[in-house]
């Protein structure tokens, strides 16, 4: 089974190395930060990387154990948020952050399916600061896998039934040194 651009698209260069920097900035300073504990195989552990949850009011997401209720927006999370939109051809009521600091925060296996996302959600995942290698394999078959690079600027939407088939993570990587912004726009349903 491979992945087709029906579930899977790749778009560098959606936002500019200028337009990126700037973005990346001001998303540092000004986001709130949280290091969360998350249950993970019946015990607490915090999470390796800073997260945040932002979006309309109402839009609670559950994951690991832990329910966040959404910061309200900012203005460059609309700003990114009307251009992910755009290229994803939906629209998106929350956005989930993550600051990987270094290549020492990860993100282990894991599919977007929980249940107030949907039978088959879009998940638009954009890309600020270091580029990170985001992996995907088969859930019944691990040694059927696909690698893809996300630089910064760029923009990966998920779509379609892939996460019924497929995990994904963000692997540790002792070569990697500098931070990155992941945002994943995604729709909660009431």
């Amino acid at each position: 089974m491979i992945i087709t651009p029906e579930l899977l698209g790749y778009f560098p260069g959606v936002f500019s190395v200028d337009d990126g920097e700037v973005l990346f900035a001001k998303l540092t300073g000004n986001i709130a930060w949280r290091q969360e504990s998350i249950i993970i195989f019946g015990r607490s552990v915090l999470t390796p990387r800073l997260t945040a949850w932002y979006g309309d009011a109402g839009a609670v997401y559950k994951y690991s154990g832990v329910s966040f209720d959404p910061l309200p927006w900012t203005d460059e999370l609309l700003y990114i948020r009307a251009k992910t939109e755009e290229l994803a051809g939906t629209t998106f009521n929350s956005v989930l952050i993550n600051l990987y600091r270094d290549g020492s925060d990860s993100m282990g296996w894991h599919s977007d399916d929980e249940p107030e996302l949907g039978r088959n959600p879009i998940i638009a995942s954009v890309n600020l600061g270091e580029a990170r290698r985001f992996d995907l394999r088969l859930k019944k078959d691990h040694h059927v896998k696909q690698q893809i690079l996300l630089e910064g600027g760029s923009v990966l939407v998920m779509k379609g039934d892939l996460q019924h088939h497929w995990q994904h993570q963000i692997a540790k990587s002792a070569k990697i040194k500098n931070p990155r912004i992941n945002l994943t726009f995604r729709t909660i349903k009431p």
